[in-house]
């Protein structure tokens, strides 16, 4: 690529790449897709580079940029409806009786805009962060809230994020967004607000435990599908989701009961640990039934607290394995 004419003292474009990391954390917030963040962020540099050549000051770098991220979500977002989790889109299944794996009715999978998606903490996850302020960052790129700021209109969306979450001054979002610091903060009540009448917390979520003695257990009993054993693991509450179905479950009993009913498909399954939006996860790979080679089935990303595991969101979308650097067959 030839480089832009630029003043002396100009900044090359070099110097966008260490941005990329944390603009892809940003705008998987906004826009709650790996794919659509990543996609972002290339807009964002595009764009970037054909204006290059008029920024002088190293010191406005950062925020120009985010300036041309928020710009690039916000023309993403319009006309689209918010991704979501399935507890947002229908009731939980209670007191079902499962059949045998073959019968279960999962019901259509819905289109792969519909959902909020996982993505792999190495793609935002800043490596000179301190260890207070990553640990602040993690928590905020949970499932659970990524989801709570799709509840937002986008330009609310992005005031929140860069107040609560990557602490700007209100000045330094008014310049960003064109606008005034009362305007700002107008906003970001509003946001606050929207999030309390949700039922959500305007905040980023408390801090999970990476329990990886939990997290052994569970792969453990995962690989030998041992149900007894996997149910001992859950919270009383614990919530069970399966995107690309907007089918979810709740509490030991319930989802006791369609684990085993699902016996005859488990106990074949092999695992790749990974981490996930601050939480660990699992690539799992199932035997194909004309192969029998492992291939992609699921991405588990698992939450825990207080010794237990809270939630399980299964994403039964195989294309979501390229996004964690992970082959379509598992190699022996």
């Amino acid at each position: 690529m030839v480089s832009p004419v630029r003043s002396p003292g100009a900044v090359a474009f070099e110097e966008l790449e260490p941005f990329r990391r944390q603009l892809t954390a940003y705008c998987y917030r906004m826009l709650a897709s790996p794919h659509d963040a990543e996609d972002a962020v290339q807009e964002t540099f595009v764009r970037a580079w054909r204006g290059l050549s008029g920024l002088d000051e190293r010191a406005g770098l950062r925020p120009w940029l985010y300036r041309i991220a928020t710009n690039v979500c916000l023309d993403v977002l319009k006309g689209r409806n918010r991704r979501a989790l399935p507890a947002s889109i229908a009731p939980a299944v209670r007191g079902q009786r499962w059949g045998a794996s073959h019968e279960l009715a999962l019901g259509l999978p819905r289109p792969e805009a519909t959902w909020v998606q996982p993505i792999p903490d190495s793609l935002i996850e800043a490596t000179d962060a301190e260890p207070a302020e990553a640990a602040v960052r993690r928590e905020s790129i949970r499932l659970a809230f990524v989801a709570a700021l799709q509840h937002l209109q986008p330009r609310q969306r992005a005031v929140l994020i860069l107040r609560d979450v990557l602490r700007w001054k209100a000045e330094e979002v008014a310049g960003l967004l064109g606008s005034s610091a009362d305007a700002v903060n107008s906003t970001l009540r509003r946001a606050r607000a929207a999030m309390g009448r949700a039922g959500l917390d305007g905040g980023p979520p408390g801090r999970r435990e990476l329990d990886l003695e939990l997290l052994a257990r569970y792969v453990q009993a995962f690989e030998r599908y041992d149900v007894d054993a996997l149910v001992a693991l859950l919270h009383e509450d614990a919530l069970l989701t399966m995107p690309p179905f907007a089918l979810w479950l709740q509490g030991v009993a319930d989802i006791g009961r369609f684990l085993a009913a699902m016996a005859g498909e488990g106990g074949r399954d092999q695992v790749v640990p990974l981490v996930a939006n601050g939480s660990p996860a699992l690539g799992v790979y199932r035997p194909g039934r004309e192969s029998g080679e492992p291939e992609a089935f699921a991405i588990q990303v698992l939450e825990c607290a207080r010794g237990r595991i809270v939630e399980i969101h299964a994403f039964l979308e195989p294309e979501l394995f390229a996004v964690f650097g992970l082959p379509p067959v598992l190699a022996s």
